[in-house]
């Protein structure tokens, strides 16, 4: 496995995630809310990791269809692992394992909650974990309409997989 070039593309997405808390931070300072400094502290840290493990990874080679599937599951980590750290640093989650939960929930779009009351919370971190939610909706769309593809993995494979019992030869490909 390429691991240079796997690192290569998982410090591009943690830049991706931290430019992402921009948009949680600008409504937390429209809203006045106390958790700005907690999500600019994530912000921070999560560019700075995604930086630094793009400097140490540059020059990588090219990914294989092998290598799709290390920065899948490296991306998924760090992303997660990342998308903690506002929940944590504000306080408002305390327990790893819960912030963790919660930052994997949205990132997959299951919409499961380890909160109870979830508008207690302040608005710029109700942000982020509605965009997690978001990012992660698109990131199945462009996993399905772009990176597959590249693996060799179609459609028609996911609708097999996918399907339950007997399915139809071939259906008409549309988007």
């Amino acid at each position: 496995m390429n691991l240079r070039g796997v690192f290569h593309a998982v410090g591009l997405l943690l830049l991706f995630v931290g430019v992402a808390m921009l948009a949680p931070l600008g409504v937390s300072l429209a809203h006045g809310g106390g958790d700005a400094r907690a999500i600019a502290a994530a912000f921070g840290v999560t560019i700075l990791a995604g930086f630094a493990v793009y400097l140490v990874t540059r020059g990588a080679r090219d990914l294989s269809p092998r290598d799709g599937f290390g920065v899948v599951v490296f991306g998924w980590t760090a992303m997660a692992v990342f998308g903690t750290l506002p929940y944590l640093f504000s306080g408002a989650i305390v327990d790893v394992t819960d912030a963790m939960f919660e930052t994997m929930s949205g990132f997959t779009t299951t919409g499961a909650s380890i909160l109870s009351d979830i508008e207690a919370m302040p608005r710029g971190l109700l942000f982020w974990r509605c965009f997690t939610q978001w990012i992660g909706g698109m990131g199945i769309i462009v996993l399905s309409l772009a990176i597959m593809p590249i693996l060799g993995v179609g459609a028609m494979q996911l609708y097999r997989a996918e399907a339950p019992g007997p399915t139809p030869d071939k259906l008409t490909p549309r988007i």
